[in-house]
């Protein structure tokens, strides 16, 4: 019975110890799309520093190079019912999950400047 109350308390210790990093921040947002590019102005070069390597690379119907960054944030919380009975305390409680997307697609001309981009968002 005494292990048995130990190895609950060490459980108890190391679950509640655990850390969790934080998320990385992302440049992706509308906020640095609408001050970061501009059309006829911004090129290929800049879009990288600023974004990073897009997921995907494809051409428009007019031969246009087209790169197209997607994001997916899942953010997932939970609360824990509180007891004075360490048993009772695990597995209880809600979990909620709320998913966020981000699309941005940049068509550029043959001179590798931005002739033009669109984004979406969505969350649920």
């Amino acid at each position: 019975m005494k292990r048995y109350l130990v190895f609950l308390m060490l459980f108890a210790l190391i679950t509640g110890c655990v850390t969790v990093q934080p998320p990385q921040k992302s440049n992706l947002t509308p906020g640095m799309v609408k001050t970061k590019i501009i059309k006829g102005q911004t090129t290929q070069n800049e879009i990288i520093k600023i974004f990073g390597a897009p997921n995907i690379i494809s051409k428009s119907r007019s031969g246009n190079e087209v790169w197209t960054y997607d994001k997916v944030s899942i953010d997932t919380s939970a609360s824990a019912a509180r007891g004075t009975i360490i048993i009772a305390a695990i597995g209880s409680g809600r979990r909620s999950t709320s998913t966020r997307t981000f699309t941005l697609m940049i068509e550029f001309n043959n001179q590798d400047v931005v002739k033009d981009y669109s984004y979406r968002s969505s969350a649920f």
